[in-house]
Formats: structure tokens, sequence, C-alpha cells
């Protein structure tokens, strides 16, 4: 069996467009803070996790897809960009039950993130008591779902388009 660099086998592809999709999901809750002035709360953050983890997974199967490598090894990169987006959906779910009141959230559930001072004497004193959004209070809702609700239906599909690519790269 010979490897050959082929950007034609369907979990380079599934891989690629994955890597897409994240990127544009962890984009998106990125453009919202730093362009929107939406600060995330701590559970905002943590849902971005599955993200940074995920695109350099199955970006590492594209590229072992591309090499040649056998096909089980990409396959594996693309389920675990998969199961990272089941992991997100979940933590989706309950961010999004926080904010409904359903259950109680973490206790330390803010953030000290926010504008910084211009001023260097007062960085100290307003990193003390700077505090970012509660968990359970929705920054933002659109067709009546907050960010973590969107956040669920966008990993939902992005595990969905993993899982197929693993089936339909076998």
């Amino acid at each position: 069996m010979t490897a050959s660099f082929s950007l034609r086998r369907p979990t380079f592809v599934y891989s690629i467009l994955l890597a897409i999709g994240m990127a544009i999901v962890i984009g998106s809750a990125l453009g919202f803070q730093y362009i929107g002035g939406y600060i995330p709360c701590e559970l905002c953050l943590m849902q971005r996790q599955p993200y940074y983890y995920g695109i350099p997974l199955v970006i590492i199967g594209a590229i072992t897809s591309a090499l040649g490598l056998p096909n089980w090894i990409g396959r594996t990169f693309l389920l675990a960009g998969g199961l990272l987006m089941v992991v997100g959906a979940g933590m989706g779910v309950y961010h999004a039950g926080v904010e409904w009141h359903f259950w109680a959230g973490p206790t330390a559930c803010s953030t000290s993130a926010g504008s910084m001072t211009q001023n260097a004497g007062d960085l100290l004193t307003e990193l003390n008591t700077i505090k970012g959004p509660s968990c359970t209070e929705a920054a933002l809702r659109v067709l009546g779902l907050s960010m973590a609700g969107w956040n669920v239906i966008a990993s939902l599909i992005l595990a969905a388009f993993a899982f197929i690519g693993v089936r339909k790269s076998a």
C-alpha cells in the first residue's frame, strides 16, 4: 500500500469543511465580543473550548488525509471533531438552562473581561472592580434563542456533518 497526495478524499473534504464551519461559529462569537461589545460570561467562554480544540484536530485529520495516510487516521480526527461538537452542544444546553432558570449555574459565573482603562495607574483598581455579565441573563436573543441556544443548534449541525463525513469516508 502506497501513500499518495490527494485532496479529493472524502475525509479531507469533510474535515476542511468542518474546520471552516467551526471557524465561522467561533469567529461570530468573537465578532460579537470584540465588534459588538457583548462581554462573554464564564459559561460563554467555556462553550468556545470545543471549537478551540476541534479546529486543530480536524485540520490535522485533513492533513493526514491529504498526505494519503491510512483513512482511519483522518476519520478518527473527524470523529473527534464531531464528538467535541456534541460536547459543545451539551454545554450550550446547560448554559441555556441556566439562562431560563431551569437549574442553577456555577457560583463564580462572571468574568473580569471588559473594556480596559487607558490610565495605567487605574488598571489594578479596575481589574478588581469590573465584573462581567451573569450567566443567568442572556445578553442577546435572536428569534427567541440566546447565543447559548444558537450554539446548541450550530454544534449539533456541525456534529451531524462530522458524523456523516466519517460514515461517507468508510
